[in-house]
């Protein structure tokens, strides 16, 4: 069990997401979304592949339009920026990072939807945000938050009644593989000498903080073999612009290959990635199946 202080996690984290926007646009899409895409087909590019995920999450979310939404760790802002012009969404995103946040409000401003964007700087846990939302996301960043029934209880708290939670994680595949591998040279690589912390665990574990939190699980979706393919795209486009990378960041290239090759090496064996969604209600969804 860890003993890293929610400060101490944020600041450590924070390390890799002040590296420069222009080092992401390099590797990503054209969103800069740092997390699993959704392949239709054997067709599909990653542009594509990231904007279907985000329509994948607004269904999950049950978004029909103008709803107040709250994204935690909402990275370089493609989800609430998506949702703002997509679904007139009133998004409000967290980051703890300054580049990410200047970037965010430079985009809002020319998609003409910052009227439509909040932003809140600092890490989750020691910042306070208003609710009701009707819809909470969290992609990929509880894994870097050290209690996370306690984050889900807050979360919970922010949403209205009936609301919706959409999360989306790496896991390890059991606890057997978490006690094995989660202290290995290449897993310490991925969540200290790049993320700075990151605690990946079970999928049980974070079921069991979800439903500790009060939520009613609604759905549960297998994305490994898409998040595998997303950061085959990605590596890919690292090899092929390793001189924009250096000049990005310096140093930055041989770190971020062997990152991208140790997560994509793990995947259907050690590790999966799972979204998942929840909702505030006792009874769980009244709709039909």
């Amino acid at each position: 069990m860890t003993t890293v202080t929610p400060q101490a996690a944020y600041q450590a984290t924070n390390k890799h997401y002040e590296l420069p926007a222009e080092l992401f646009a390099i590797y990503l899409d054209r969103r800069l979304k740092y997390s699993s895409g959704l392949y239709t087909d054997q067709n599909t590019d990653l542009d594509q592949a990231q904007t279907d995920k985000l329509h994948f999450v607004a269904r999950q979310l049950g978004l029909t339009g103008g709803e107040r939404l709250l994204d935690i760790g909402c990275g370089w802002g493609s989800l609430i920026l998506f949702m703002a012009q997509e679904y007139g969404c009133h998004a409000t995103g967290v980051t703890p990072s300054r580049p990410q946040l200047e970037y965010i409000r430079a985009q809002a401003e020319a998609a003409g939807v910052a009227d439509l964007i909040t932003l809140e700087h600092g890490s989750f846990s020691d910042i306070e945000v208003a609710g009701p939302y009707d819809a909470i996301t969290m992609l990929g960043s509880i894994v870097h938050m050290p209690n996370r029934t306690a984050v889900l209880r807050t979360v919970h708290e922010l949403l209205r009644r009936g609301g919706s939670l959409y999360l989306s994680e790496s896991c390890f595949r059991n606890s057997a593989a978490y006690e094995e591998f989660s202290r290995r040279p290449g897993t310490k690589h991925v969540t200290e000498d790049i993320f700075g912390f990151a605690d990946m665990v079970p999928l049980s574990t974070l079921v069991e903080a979800v439903e500790s939190a009060g939520f009613s699980l609604t759905a549960l979706s297998d994305l490994t073999a898409h998040y595998h393919r997303t950061i085959e795209d990605w590596e890919q486009r690292v090899h092929a612009a390793r001189d924009r990378v250096e000049r990005a960041a310096p140093g930055m290239s041989e770190p971020l290959i062997r990152y991208l090759r140790t997560a994509n090496a793990g995947w259907g064996y050690t590790t999966k990635h799972y979204a998942l969604s929840a909702r505030k209600s006792r009874m769980g969804p009244t709709e039909a199946p």
